[in-house]
């Protein structure tokens, strides 16, 4: 396919599923996806969920147990979970990281956590970097007179199919479909590509938002509505 031509990298597709919005919201579950490979990690978060993100995802935390739609499930500490996802992508040959609305809010939890463990470092020598999918359909969608470029919406219009949003599994499959029928070229690959060095101007803006505790009282957005506008 044209998305995997031998001039581009390799793309592992992945997304988070966490406790709220905020600066100092935890990450819930940890999935990617390339080609038939999968990694799919659930963690128990070390704080309480957000009432919008429980209802939006369906995670709900009962005495240090993490369920799924009332249904428990296995879990990871939040370091395993991590080093699992940068073995994963030592499987490809430095892949680009593909996903959906990532450069405001995933990426950076993401490089938060790695920073909290140490594993930054180990992080960027497996990856060659990111691709936000959201600015890429903008582009390449332009002229479609699609109106929403929220994930699910672009996969129902481009692929007419819907699908589990909001479950980071069911997300980064349906985006590798969607990545594939979009076929972008290199040129407009390498026009969105970033690094997580390049998000410190912006994770300092995040850093300052009101603290976790804060927000658990004054939650006013919904993980649906900022997730993938």
């Amino acid at each position: 396919m044209d998305s995997q031509a031998t001039d581009s990298p390799r793309t592992v597709f992945f997304d988070l599923e966490t406790t709220g919005l905020g600066p100092s919201c935890d990450i819930v579950q940890l999935a990617a996806v390339s080609g038939s490979h999968a990694l799919n990690l659930f963690m128990v978060p070390r704080c309480r969920m957000e009432p919008g993100a429980s209802r939006v995802t369906g995670f709900r935390v009962r005495r240090h147990q993490l369920f799924l739609h009332r249904r428990p499930v296995l879990t990871n500490s939040l370091r395993e979970a991590l080093v699992s996802f940068i073995t994963f992508l030592g499987m490809f040959g430095r892949p680009l990281l593909v996903g959906h609305n990532i450069r405001r809010f995933d990426c950076l939890v993401l490089a938060r956590a790695l920073d909290e463990f140490g594993l930054k470092a180990a992080f960027q020598t497996v990856v060659v970097g990111f691709l936000d999918s959201l600015p890429l359909a903008r582009q390449l969608l332009k002229d479609s007179g699609i109106q929403s470029f929220k994930q699910e919406n672009l996969v129902k219009a481009v692929l007419g199919v819907s699908y589990a949003a909001h479950d980071a599994l069911a997300d980064v499959q349906a985006l590798q479909k969607l990545y594939w029928a979009l076929s972008p070229t290199v040129s407009q690959i390498q026009q969105h590509m970033f690094s997580l060095d390049s998000l410190n101007t912006m994770a300092v803006r995040f850093a300052r938002l009101p603290a976790q505790s804060d927000l658990c009282e004054h939650f006013q957005k919904t993980v649906d509505s900022s997730r993938d506008i």
